[in-house]
């Protein structure tokens, strides 16, 4: 287990992993359907987009927080 103050980096990565390899999975699929190269070109485009997508999830975590919060009734009595 690892201590809880590597949660938010954590968390970014495995977010970012999972949605960059969903969205690179769609955009490949969209522009070379399944055809011959398809996984290659998919795990192409993600290793690319991972990086890319950990760096602005983790950035850009702390200010969407506040958005939220900013967005979201807040409980009575906080």
């Amino acid at each position: 287990m690892l201590p809880a103050r590597f949660a938010p980096v954590l968390f970014s990565l495995i977010l970012s992993g999972l949605m960059s390899c969903i969205v690179t999975c769609v955009a490949t699929w969209k522009a070379l359907s399944f055809s011959a190269g398809f996984g290659g070109a998919w795990m192409q485009a993600w290793m690319v987009s991972w990086p890319i997508a950990f760096a602005v999830a983790f950035t850009a975590a702390p200010m969407v927080r506040r958005l939220v919060a900013k967005l979201v009734k807040q409980p009575a009595g906080s």
